[in-house]
């Protein structure tokens, strides 16, 4: 029997690297890009969420009616909640220095990385060995956590996993173990137009293999 769940990032909200801590709305421009990548999606028997409003919201963009799983929640950011990472540097620049290299801090009274890690991965470890094809929509950190799972790295890797908005990684469990792919939802590709030949939308996936980088910035 084997598992394979393509675990798909939650996009963010507009303001990227900016944006605050805990969950946030979708906005249009992000769902009207998330509803153009609807033909790109990779087959699937089920289909499961995070509980946040962000993953709710990429999951209707997307047209896909995914059941909410409270394991695949966000990392708990505590009194962060709601702030961005600049706002606590201001006031708390150790705080935050400390919690992006100590996989075991907690500066603001939530959760570790490596409390995430572990509940991660004890979500992994239930999961029926005929599970088959799962879609799983949920917050980057939710998708490190499981990548330090799979590929059996220390939690201090966490930070130096790259898992972009909109981006796919698929797990597959075969045999005992786990391999891993990195892909990414794109537009459908349009060919130009021939002679009273109408547009044509062909679904693109990447499918090709990419190398994890685990070395970083520090």
């Amino acid at each position: 029997m084997t598992v394979r769940l393509t675990m798909l990032c939650a996009t963010t909200a507009e303001g990227g690297l900016g944006r605050a801590f805990g969950d946030g709305a979708v906005s249009e421009r992000r769902r009207r890009e998330l509803a153009a990548m609807t033909a790109t999606l990779p087959p699937y028997a089920v289909a499961l969420r995070g509980p946040s409003d962000r993953c709710a919201q990429t999951a209707d963009a997307l047209a896909v009616a995914a059941v909410p799983e409270y394991a695949l929640r966000d990392l708990d950011h505590g009194t962060w909640d709601g702030r961005t990472p600049e706002d606590v540097a201001a006031v708390d620049p150790h705080g935050l220095s400390v919690w992006l290299t100590d996989p075991d801090a907690a500066p603001h009274g939530g959760e570790t990385v490596r409390e995430l890690c572990r509940r991660t991965s004890a979500w992994l470890d239930t999961l029926p060995a005929d599970t088959g094809r799962v879609l799983v929509i949920t917050e980057a950190s939710v998708i490190r956590a499981a990548l330090i799972h799979a590929l059996s790295v220390p939690a201090r890797s966490f930070r130096h996993l790259q898992v972009p908005p909109k981006s796919a990684v698929t797990l597959t469990l075969s045999d005992g173990r786990w391999s891993t792919r990195t892909d990414r939802l794109t537009v459908p590709r349009r060919r130009k137009p021939a002679d009273r030949v109408p547009t044509v939308a062909v679904p693109a996936l990447p499918t090709t293999r990419q190398r994890m980088c685990l070395t970083g910035r520090p």
